[in-house]
């Protein structure tokens, strides 16, 4: 005969047993789910306070705000996007102590900002050092010539403003300019570019002057410039805050509307027009489609996409699209993709995939990246604008 209790015990053994299988299932389901959503840490360095808050504050800006409808939806490969941000003030040693944080304690795994080339090439060995991918959202030309293995960045650089500058120049037969160039590593850089491909264009530098960063008043250096013989059209390359407006003000403050006046792509922000007043009017620069999309044809691939980001971005902070947003979003997107593309966030792979990126359609232009072009924008990616009446109109 079977006793009951002796029937009993193997069952209750064997639901015991289910009951420790069915937690040690749930426990790796709960690892596996834990492991799958671990976030990919993005480190961020911009100015958002300081000479240079009107490149970051908007980059910043953007980027929180693409960050969150990112993660909103589902992340990147199933994992949020962490995003570690930091504020450099534009001082290019705050930057690079920063970066070193962001590797050595924040354990980032791609890195984007660098609100101004000072601050960008501060951060660049540290990055280069460590083998992690970084983007920067500056404008300097040697930030991506030479060619260094883990850096990239989103915008146009300062030469292809002096090339799109020159290329108005000549159709208007102004040969013979003046440049004014900021101190600033940006208007030091652009400078330098202008200088080099002037001839290129048949452009001759018949005069030049300086102003410094924390300079208030640019009047002698315009005297100069008005007063140099052959003088047919002014070139500000400085990028330095405040400073292009104040040149404006003082060159419409001098008379000099006849003499046209060319502006760098830094001052490419609501900002800067508000600033400068009513002697920004007819002022010339290049800058992205981004701050003209509705003047674009119906044809252009780029109308679509910066009408879009436009108003996600006017919508979700109040304020006016700048291109400097702009280039943060197309930093983001393209570190999306690459992630997408390299399915994970090993450096090596994200490095290689950003470097394959084709086809990208950005509020800067159709970016195509190779082995020896970090950036893979053309030179009429940029359009030049003109001020006209408290607002920006597509010249070409």
């Amino acid at each position: 005969m079977i006793n009951a209790s002796s029937q009993a015990s193997p069952s209750a053994a064997l639901r015991a047993l289910y009951r420790a299988a069915g937690v040690a299932l749930a426990t790796f389901a709960c690892l596996g789910a834990a492991r799958a959503a671990e976030p990919i840490k993005l480190g961020i360095v911009l100015s958002t306070t300081g000479g240079a808050s009107y490149l970051g504050d908007p980059a910043e800006k953007a980027l929180k705000l693409y960050i969150d409808r990112i993660n909103k939806a589902g992340g990147v490969i199933g994992r949020p996007l962490q995003a570690i941000f930091y504020d450099d003030a534009g001082d290019a040693n705050r930057a690079r102590t920063f970066a070193t944080r962001l590797v050595e304690n924040d354990r980032v795994q791609i890195v984007l900002g660098g609100s101004t080339t000072g601050t960008t090439m501060a951060m660049v060995p540290v990055f280069e050092g460590a083998e992690i991918p970084y983007m920067s959202v500056a404008g300097g030309v040697n930030i991506v010539e030479p060619v260094r293995k883990w850096v990239f960045k989103s915008p146009q650089t300062d030469r292809m403003g002096c090339q799109r500058i020159f290329a108005d120049l000549k159709a208007r037969k102004l040969t013979n300019i003046a440049l004014i160039a900021g101190t600033d590593g940006f208007g030091t850089s652009m400078r330098a570019q202008c200088v080099k491909v002037a001839p290129d264009y048949g452009v001759k530098i018949v005069a030049e002057q300086s102003y410094g960063v924390t300079d208030t008043d640019m009047t002698p250096q315009l005297l100069k410039l008005k007063g140099a013989p052959g003088v047919q059209a002014i070139v500000n390359t400085g990028a330095s805050g405040q400073g292009a407006a104040i040149l404006t003000r003082n060159y419409g403050q001098l008379g000099m509307q006849k003499i046209p006046l060319y502006q760098n792509p830094g001052v490419a922000s609501k900002s800067f027009i508000q600033l400068a007043g009513a002697a920004a009017e007819g002022v010339r620069l290049p800058a992205p489609a981004l701050l003209i999309g509705k003047q674009l044809p119906d044809s252009d691939p780029q109308k679509r996409v910066v009408l879009d980001f436009t108003q996600v971005y006017e919508q979700g902070t109040g304020q006016p699209v700048s291109s400097f947003a702009g280039g943060a979003y197309d930093a983001l997107m393209m570190v999306v993709d690459a992630i997408k593309r390299a399915n994970g966030t090993d450096p090596a792979k994200v490095r290689d995939a950003l470097e394959k990126t084709r086809g990208y359609i950005g509020t800067a232009g159709i970016v195509n990246m190779s082995p020896k072009d970090h950036l893979g924008l053309p030179v009429d990616a940029y359009r030049l604008l003109e001020i006209h009446d408290g607002d920006w109109k597509l010249v070409q």
